[in-house]
């Protein structure tokens, strides 16, 4: 049997892509795509005729990820406060459906579907498969999946953004938001902000978090004010990227170590959501994190009372 070791290489970005987009979870993603190799080194040991690498590996890469994300489901909805997925750092002249289908405004919709609806959405909308390869590798008939698609496009449709502006103008006006931000020149930041701007912010109880979205421009600008104190109180800076396709920056101290990550989302030239992520667990492949010891570190800031469980109205699989 022809064991095509560079074949797995190549084919190891999308087995990623399909993992990281089912799970919101860089280290799950990983743990997904290492176990896929695993059971392909066991076909190969026994001899197994694999007619396509590619469809074999999607499909166990997919299959792992629905068992993983019905085994997690308990725990992401026991979670402390609000629920983004792990970054990841892309390049931000990326543009386009891809970059949409990156961002943590489109993973956090597809949080609300099902594991195998999601699995059935993301292969046809974005991975671009036929239903009847999608209904081999989901264990559902051909008429069945393209129900689930219909619907799970008809709900991601309707919640997802939109990211029209081009990735420059996205930029553009980043970098004039994070730099208000880290002068601390917050009150230029009023024509920045959408009237109905949301800020998230996860901390996972591991530091300063939101147990609920803040909502509008005021409540918004206040949050950025102490946020534009904090950063100089502590000696932090930022540091501009691009996280999941969207702009946005690393927070560091003095000595480079990592203490959250930002985002933007940009639409209509204006920034209409801003989304904060503080949990070391979710950073950690990223750099190097600041101690346990660090101010910022301690026991989470919350500012109201501790939120219903997440998960709630979450739909279930056709």
């Amino acid at each position: 049997m022809n064991r095509d070791l560079d074949g797995y290489v190549r084919l190891r970005p999308l087995l990623f892509s399909i993992a990281y987009r089912m799970t919101g979870s860089v280290a799950d993603a990983e743990d997904i795509v290492s176990e896929a190799f695993v059971r392909l080194q066991q076909a190969w040991a026994d001899e197994r005729e694999i007619a396509s690498l590619k469809a074999y590996l999607s499909t166990v890469v997919t299959r792992l990820s629905i068992d993983h994300l019905k085994s997690a489901r308990v725990r992401r909805e026991r979670y402390f406060g609000t629920w983004l997925p792990e970054p990841v750092l892309t390049d931000e002249a990326d543009d386009g459906e891809l970059a949409d289908s990156l961002s943590l405004a489109f993973l956090v919709v597809l949080e609300q579907l099902g594991p195998v609806e999601r699995a059935v959405f993301l292969l046809h909308d974005v991975f671009d498969l036929d239903y009847a390869r999608i209904a081999d590798i989901v264990g559902k008939s051909e008429v069945n999946c393209r129900q689930i698609a219909t619907r799970a496009r008809r709900y991601v449709s309707a919640r997802q953004p939109r990211f029209q502006a081009s990735a420059d103008e996205r930029a553009a006006l980043a970098d004039r938001f994070f730099a208000a931000v880290e002068t601390g020149d917050v009150s230029g930041l009023i024509e920045l902000l959408a009237a109905d701007v949301v800020t998230y912010g996860d901390g996972g109880g591991e530091g300063p978090s939101l147990p609920r979205p803040v909502f509008g421009r005021e409540r918004t600008l206040r949050l950025l004010r102490a946020v534009a104190v904090t950063l100089r109180r502590h000696d932090l800076h930022l540091e501009r990227c691009a996280v999941n396709g969207q702009p946005g920056v690393l927070v560091r101290d003095a000595a480079g170590a990592l203490l959250n990550v930002m985002t933007v989302d940009v639409r209509g030239g204006q920034v209409q959501a801003v989304r904060s992520i503080l949990n070391p667990a979710k950073l950690a492949h990223l750099a190097p994190l600041v101690g346990p010891d660090h101010p910022l570190r301690g026991g989470a800031v919350t500012t109201g009372r501790r939120p219903r469980p997440r998960g709630q109205g979450r739909r279930e699989d056709g």
